[in-house]
């Protein structure tokens, strides 16, 4: 019986679906490709109808609304006496009407914010709160928006193939994976939202047949963020799982709800209106198809999934240990896709026309104020998880007094040695051998120093040797980690991002790795290199700088058919002019064109 009704709502989904999909096509309820938006041809509409009749039917027959009759007559709002079933069912029926709306006549955006308002705020005048705050009038504006900003954001993520219906699904389901441990109602509750949307991702997943619409994606986000809410107001979680799990839950719409909404308005854009500039958007023009973008963001939504079941189950001091890597991997990750340019340089008007563009540019160029504060966090995050990974739970209770006492002197001691051998000196992006250096020897006398001052003040007494020997190696590989992976970032954004004609560049030695950064930093050539041909046998199939030797120079006829380049750049320079002569003939017949590279010191001839 616990899974009939779930059962019910995906049998009925993957039944209604097709039906539906089949009257919008005869009714013409079909979006066209348009230049702000992804899909390439004429697309089914309407499927949020297959989805609310799917989630609606069995919360009906589950919902009680008896209580909700006594509350309407003057009894009191309180969770013990209201159906939680019978709030979430009115809610997405409104919901849905909304979204049918605006999906039938394009309603504006301010009346459809005005209706989630309405049904946001009839849902806490139900009872139904975050509980995160002592005031409960604070509290309560807080709770609507929470519902309101979810609903909105399960809405901007509907912009590709399967993303809305796959990270609605993932979030419902370790949401009821959650529940379990709980509330075994609240659990069928939530697998009664779950079970359509898996249903109805056989037919929106790349390629979609049927789009779902606002009425369907203002669904997800509104159940979904009355689910996460419901859970944060039960009284057998601890304080920090009531704050932790609802964002952890749904960090990929909130990352890209913030990271698109920031941007856009920094960009003079409208947040409301759509645009080729999400997070899925934004990883496909580093390089990942579609569905590799769609794919990629449901493993983030599965490890932010685990995290939340993860705190769900551990004491508020354990949970730190796994709450601040996931928030700042998501932070990371929202910087590293903010640099990413989609709008044309004209557009970003409101960062030069306004008071607050210094301190903007600030933030945007001079990043070693990021990573400033990227070090307090990592910092004070390894001290802490070395006293987690030295001691057990009973354990960790005796030492945390010593660990809050000594927390400040550390993060002095490692904030004043990271500054003064030139952590902050080095350039966004890049890091060499010698910044390694740098790092190792900053985190060493680090430590050292930290050792020192928790002896000079504490005598050492209530401290373990363990702790520092851990801290250390968590120090030491999160700064390399973080700094290796700004390098990563920059180096797979360029390659990703290069276009023009492909180009074999000839000569894999000194010569062709100078010729390769410089295509790689250098958009303006217009070329994108396919890899090396090296007339050295040794070279072939090694790589260089991520680049394959492909071969030598006599397997250009194979290496043409294979991979079809567009020229041929020579990286050398002892080479005849009969040399030349003979491989520009041979290029001509494949129609490739030959370049060579050159570089030329010239003095600067005076006005």
């Amino acid at each position: 019986m616990y899974f009939l009704l779930p059962s019910f709502a995906f049998l009925l989904c993957i039944a209604l679906t097709p039906l539906v999909r089949c009257l919008a096509s005869k009714k013409g309820w079909v979006a066209h490709p348009t230049k702000d938006r992804w899909h390439q041809k004429p697309t089914a509409l309407m499927g949020g109808i297959a989805i609310y009749i799917a989630i609606a039917l069995p919360l009906f027959i589950k919902a009680d609304f008896a209580p909700m009759a006594g509350i309407l007559t003057g009894a009191p709002k309180t969770i013990s006496n209201m159906s939680f079933t019978a709030v979430l069912l009115i809610g997405v029926t409104v919901i849905f009407l909304l979204g049918l709306l605006d999906d039938f006549i394009n309603i504006k955006p301010h009346t459809k914010l005005v209706g989630q308002i309405l049904v946001a705020s009839f849902t806490t005048f139900l009872g139904f709160r975050l509980h995160w705050l002592s005031s409960m009038t604070l509290d309560t504006l807080l709770s609507i928006v929470w519902i309101v900003g979810i609903t909105n954001a399960f809405n901007l993520i509907d912009n590709m193939d399967g993303l809305c219906s796959g990270i609605g699904l993932i979030a419902a389901a370790f949401l009821a994976v959650i529940f379990c441990g709980f509330s075994s109602s609240a659990c069928q509750t939530t697998l009664i939202v779950a079970a359509p949307l898996a249903a109805f991702l056989f037919y929106n997943f790349s390629p979609a047949s049927i789009f779902m619409g606002d009425s369907g994606s203002l669904i997800i986000g509104y159940s979904i963020s009355v689910l996460a809410l419901y859970f944060a107001q039960m009284h057998a979680i601890t304080p920090m799982a009531a704050y932790s799990v609802p964002v952890l839950a749904l960090m990929v719409p909130i990352l890209d709800t913030t990271l698109v909404t920031l941007i856009r308005i920094l960009s003079g854009r409208k947040a409301s209106m759509g645009g080729k500039d999400h997070t899925s958007h934004r990883l496909v023009l580093m390089g990942l198809s579609e569905r590799g973008a769609v794919m990629f963001l449901y493993l983030t939504g599965i490890t932010s999934g685990f995290a939340a079941l993860f705190v769900s189950r551990s004491d508020s001091m354990t949970s730190p240990a796994v709450i601040i890597p996931v928030i700042l991997a998501f932070l990371l990750m929202g910087i590293y896709l903010a640099q990413l340019r989609v709008y044309p340089e004209k557009e970003f008007s409101l960062l030069r026309d306004h008071s607050y563009t210094p301190v903007l540019m600030e933030l945007t160029h001079k990043k070693q104020i990021l990573l400033v504060i990227l070090d307090f966090a990592l910092v004070a995050f390894s001290y802490y998880l070395a006293y987690r990974l030295r001691f057990n739970e009973s354990e960790f209770v005796k030492f945390f007094t010593p660990f809050l006492q000594s927390l400040p002197a550390i993060i002095a001691c490692k904030m004043l040695i990271f500054f003064i051998l030139g952590v902050y000196r080095g350039i966004w992006g890049c890091m060499s051998t010698n910044d390694v250096f740098v790092y190792l020897k900053a985190s060493s006398l680090a430590t050292i120093l930290s050792v020192v001052v928790v002896t000079y003040i504490y005598r050492f007494e209530g401290f373990s040797k363990g702790v520092f020997v851990i801290d250390w190696l968590l120090t030491t590989s999160l700064l390399l980690g973080t700094r290796g992976s700004f390098r990563f970032f920059q180096d797979t954004l360029k390659r990703k991002t290069l276009c023009g004609p492909g180009i074999f560049i000839y000569g894999a030695g000194r010569g062709g790795e100078i010729l390769l950064r410089e295509f790689l930093n250098n958009k303006r050539l217009g070329m994108k290199p396919l890899g090396f041909i090296d007339d050295d046998d040794l070279k072939t199939g090694k790589k260089l700088m991520g680049y394959t030797v492909l071969g030598k120079y006599k397997d250009i006829p194979k290496l043409v058919a294979k991979y079809r380049p567009g020229g041929l750049v020579i990286s050398f320079n002892h080479m005849t002019r009969n040399t030349l002569s003979t491989i520009s003939s041979d290029c001509s017949k494949y129609d490739m064109f030959v370049k060579k590279f050159v570089i030329h010191l010239k003095d600067v001839e005076e006005p």
